[in-house]
């Protein structure tokens, strides 16, 4: 299985956004942003929550949250405050939210068949 990546636009309530590649990971719950990336459009930390990366390590980060676009969609999403390191990651939560899933065989975001009742 290979890696997918999407580009998206991230805007801070100041007004500053910025362009970036993110890696659709549907694994992740939140979407990271790279600390480089969410200080340029002054995201403030609201909350710390603590994570589990995929070799069992626990770790902290802090949360806030942004407006992001991609794929034709927007909307506002909680994101995690990334430290140097971090990769920029697309989690389900925000997928949800803009009523998105990943085609794992076309490696590409399809709208999501949103169910009521």
């Amino acid at each position: 299985m290979g890696l997918t990546y999407v580009e998206a636009k991230v805007r801070g309530p100041a007004g500053p956004s910025r362009r970036l590649k993110l890696m659709v990971d549907s694994g992740a719950v939140y979407s990271l942003l790279p600390a480089k990336v969410w200080k340029a459009i002054q995201l403030k930390p609201k909350r710390t929550a603590e994570f589990t990366l995929a070799d069992g390590t626990t770790i902290e980060r802090q949360i806030s949250e942004c407006h992001i676009a991609l794929a034709g969609e927007e909307g506002h999403t909680p994101v995690i405050l990334g430290e140097p390191g971090d990769e920029a990651l697309l989690g389900v939560v925000t997928l949800e939210v803009l009523g998105l899933v990943l085609d794992p065989f076309k490696r590409t975001l399809q709208p999501m068949i949103l169910r009521l009742g």
